[in-house]
């Protein structure tokens, strides 16, 4: 038993050790890094309220996602990055939710409950298009690392008198528009972003955020959303993802190259709403769907983990 608390004492040890290692390359990771604590603790605190309460907490969940988000953005690409970043994800997600509402295109016919995610425009709830920049920032940054045979964030990338340009995370800016690594990025994007609606839309049409006309043409066990959503979700991922390779091949490749907070924030999502939706919020399918269609991305990262392809 000694033995045994002192070897895990032990690791302790090193992983704080580790960790304060990984803070001093540059203080401002710890920005990022206790947002997505606070994401992660009130997401804790969801499948735990009811009514106005869990409204509230959606709200807060969103702010918080989409604030971690834009500080890793900040502080690994600058502020232009950021800005661009967001403009394209939140300013196209707003667009294709107002269209949507207002037209059925490209998801197919939904509405938004009245006055329960805040203020709205054109019927469509603000926190809305800041769910997308919080969902889908982890997921471009996974499908940059997947496409990238480099070894990520180690200590060698840290810019030094030998090392003046630090590697980078994601190889758009370095390779052409067309290139099959830019092509395979946007189709892991896709696929991302279309595996992370597996979980959110059940969530929310669950919890009465959002209703569909159509409720009997769906996926197995999620019938209430028609097939139409995930082909419309392809479709406005497709032209985020074009539109931030091109942001990418604009502006300078990242100033710290660890995606340790998106990488963190990612695998929570992907484990931790497969858990909740078993457990605690009572949808199985979408466990199943949504750990799958994640799991695209998320079982080649952490292989790629386990192999030391990657260090964050």
């Amino acid at each position: 038993m000694t033995g045994t608390r002192r070897d895990l004492m032990g690791t302790a040890r090193r992983g704080i050790a580790a960790i304060r290692g990984w803070f001093r390359v540059d203080p401002r990771r710890a920005i990022p890094a206790v947002a997505a604590l606070a994401l992660v603790l009130v997401q804790i605190t969801y499948p735990l309220s009811a009514g106005g309460t869990r409204d509230r907490i959606t709200v807060v969940v969103v702010v918080l996602s989409a604030a971690t988000a834009m500080a890793h953005a900040v502080t690994t690409r600058g502020l232009r990055w950021a800005g661009g970043f967001f403009v394209i994800v939140s300013g196209l997600g707003l667009a294709a939710e107002i269209i949507g509402t207002a037209t059925g295109f490209p998801f197919g016919s939904y509405a938004y409950a009245v006055d329960r995610l805040g203020p709205a425009l054109a019927d469509v709830p603000l926190a809305v298009p800041l769910a997308w920049t919080g969902g889908l920032y982890p997921i471009w940054v996974v499908a940059g690392m997947l496409v990238s045979d480099r070894h990520q964030g180690g200590p060698s990338d840290v810019p030094n008198a030998q090392s003046p340009k630090p590697r980078t995370a994601t190889i758009a800016g370095q390779t052409g528009l067309l290139s099959g690594s830019n092509v395979r990025r946007v189709g892991l994007f896709v696929l991302g972003a279309v595996g992370w609606d597996l979980f959110l839309d059940p969530q929310m049409v669950a919890d009465g955020q959002w209703t569909w006309a159509v409720t009997d043409a769906g996926l197995p066990g999620l019938p209430e959303i028609p097939y139409t959503n995930y082909v419309g979700w392809a479709l406005v991922a497709v032209f985020m993802a074009v539109l931030l390779t091109l942001l990418d091949r604009l502006l300078a490749p990242p100033r710290d190259p660890s995606m340790a907070v998106p990488v963190a924030v990612f695998g929570w999502t992907w484990l931790g709403s497969t858990l909740a939706h078993a457990v605690f919020l009572g949808l199985p399918a979408s466990a199943i769907w949504g750990f799958a269609g994640l799991g695209l991305l998320g079982i080649p990262l952490f292989l790629r983990a386990r192999a030391g392809r990657h260090a964050f």
